[in-house]
């Protein structure tokens, strides 16, 4: 809000029926940016809305076929009470245009934002090389073309006496010619060379992740806004005051209450960052008062003001694209999904725009994003699915899977440090877990978790147990029984790190063993273990005993949390895959 200037948002009739488009609608028009947010940051976004209002999408009809809204100036009033201060105009008509646009800039400057614009126009050639317009009539084409503006607007100048007509024919010669020699120079393979992916094969696979280590995406002597000192969060002081390691010298386990937990250890990297990276922010549902469905955010608000960290509607489209774009544009964004289950529902903005944008820029953007995700434990069939897999599948994100206090503070604090898009998932089963196996218990100053290190809690020489998630205290409990009752010793090695992974430990662990177990949350069915297992069966071919074992959740709809024992792998199976 205190840059100066305003974003004008081109889209065309067609993407009205987009829900990510009315997520965006809707976000940009939050009261809170009125009410909430801080003085000098407070107003209406300063965002118009410019629907090229053409009557196709590629050959649907939005008017009097694919659409209800009649005109696209109506949905204005769906989203706020001063309709959006929406308004449609002859796109057409030059001077129509530029006389909206003065009014409504009038509004952006009083922070009277957003503003929608429908802005009737028409399209005379197809949509894609390819269209054929089977879709609508010569005669309908040519209708319009007697109409167009730039036949128009000429002869109405000429005729106004503003310039001669030889001085626009001129005009149309130098822009045809112009972008003739764009097109030809930008299709002449002298002049604009193909990459060759014959002596360059990896010039693609480079641009896929930036790798930086930024540690301020802000400008030098940028102002942190802050409403007092880190030590007045209570949460934040109390940190200093919790149990680091799980057991007292006794071996005795701390009560809950005392323990540095994996909430603790999300925490602590997020509110220092906040007071070094002037461009942080962090936004999802019930992020700020309620201090995040499980306590992560508890306590920020008491030091972070509302522009930094602001609950968001249940968009989960505009939530992950709009940090996208605010990445884009030189920020540092966190954003949450409540659920892991509600991915869906941001499957372009992850999939397409988060995962893309450094490599499609030729590396010119960085995209330092953190997608939080919680996986569910207790809320039946559309509230407690793994779907790690589908995330690690997606080139161009990087994907963690924290299981201990220890694991959890080094990935947060490198992605932090990070100019990449990492995707982070969170058992709501362990939240509260101390660390139970790193020596030492949790450092209290800042590291970070190597990218693709795995953590290895149990020393073994008969078998490797690998992990991910909440499963790793299950295996370690299966490692227990088989070591007292049938002697059998194994590694534990739980990999927070999907993408990247590095195999070096786990080639280490199997040719020392001969044998392998894999066990997650998910479903059987897709794991991303499957696709260690088989990396694991040709890098350690000839050290293997045995083929890997994957164990998965059952190839179910989640259950209710009461038969949690007939669905997600508990001790009993690992010991039995090994039996």
């Amino acid at each position: 809000m205190t840059k100066k200037g305003v974003v004008i948002c081109n889209i065309g009739d067609a993407s009205l029926g987009c829900g990510p488009v009315y997520e965006a609608l809707n976000f940009s028009a939050m009261d809170q940016f009125k009410t909430l947010w801080e003085e000098g940051r407070k107003g209406g976004l300063p965002v118009i809305f410019n629907v090229f209002d053409n009557f196709y999408g590629m050959g649907g009809q939005t008017m009097g076929e694919t659409m209800a809204y009649n005109m696209p100036a109506r949905l204005g009033a769906g989203i706020t009470p001063d309709q959006m201060h929406a308004e449609r105009v002859g796109g057409w008509n030059p001077l129509a245009v530029i006389d909206a646009y003065k009014r409504k800039m009038e509004l952006i400057k009083n922070n009277e934002g957003p503003v929608l614009l429908d802005v009737v126009t028409y399209r005379l050639v197809g949509h894609s090389t390819s269209d054929q317009n089977a879709y609508r009539t010569k005669e309908e084409i040519e209708d319009w073309r007697s109409h167009d503006p730039i036949v128009k607007f000429r002869e109405a100048l000429v005729e106004a006496g503003v310039e001669s007509d030889e001085f626009f024919a001129k005009l149309l010669q130098d822009t045809t010619d112009r972008m003739t020699m764009i097109c030809r120079a930008a299709g002449d393979k002298e002049i604009s060379p193909y990459v060759d992916f014959d002596k360059n094969p990896d010039y693609l696979a480079n641009l896929m992740f930036s790798n930086e280590h930024v540690r301020s995406m802000g400008a030098p002597g940028q102002e942190i806004r802050v409403t007092g000192p880190k030590e007045s969060c209570k949460r934040y002081a109390d940190l200093a005051k919790k149990e680091h390691y799980a057991f007292d010298k006794d071996g005795k386990k701390f009560s809950d209450m005392k323990l540095y937990n994996i909430r603790d250890a999300i925490f602590e990297p997020l509110i220092n960052k906040y007071y070094e990276d002037p461009t942080l922010v962090a936004y999802g549902e019930d992020v700020r008062d309620w201090g995040g469905a499980y306590a992560v955010y508890r306590g920020l608000m008491d030091v972070i003001p509302h522009s930094r960290l602001f609950n968001s509607p249940d968009l989960e489209a505009a939530i992950v694209g709009t940090a996208v774009g605010y990445c884009m544009c030189g920020g540092r964004a966190v954003v949450e999904l409540m659920y892991c289950d509600f991915l869906g529902r941001a499957g372009d903005e992850v999939f397409n725009q988060m995962s893309k944008w450094q490599a499609m820029s030729a590396g010119i953007l960085k995209m330092p994003m953190i997608l939080r995700m919680s996986v569910g434990a207790k809320y039946g069939a559309q509230h407690s699915q793994d779907w790690v897999a589908i995330v690690s599948h997606i080139p161009g994100l990087k994907v963690f899977f924290p299981a201990t206090p220890y694991e959890a503070k080094g990935i947060m604090q490198a992605a932090l440090n990070g100019t990449d898009p990492c995707v982070i998932f969170e058992s709501q089963r362990i939240y509260g877990k101390g660390e139970e196996f790193h020596e030492g218990g949790v450092p209290a100053e800042e590291y970070e978790w190597a990218p693709g290190a795995v953590n290895k809690v149990r020393d073994g020489k008969d078998l490797t147990i690998l992990t991910t998630g909440a499963t790793l205290y299950r295996a370690v409990d299966a490692a227990k029984t088989l070591s007292e009752k049938y002697g059998v010793e194994a590694d534990v090695i739980n990999m927070p790190s999907l993408v990247p992974l590095d195999y070096t430990d786990i080639i280490a662990s199997v040719k020392k063993t001969g044998r392998v177990v894999l066990a997650s949350d998910a479903c059987a069915r897709g794991t991303f273990l499957n696709e260690v297992a088989e990396n694991i069966s040709t890098l350690c071919f000839d050290y293997l005993d045995a083929p890997p074992v994957v164990i998965g959740a059952r190839n179910w709809i989640t259950p209710p949390h009461e038969f949690d024992k007939y669905f997600f792998p508990y001790a009993e199976w690992i010991v039995d895959a090994v039996n």
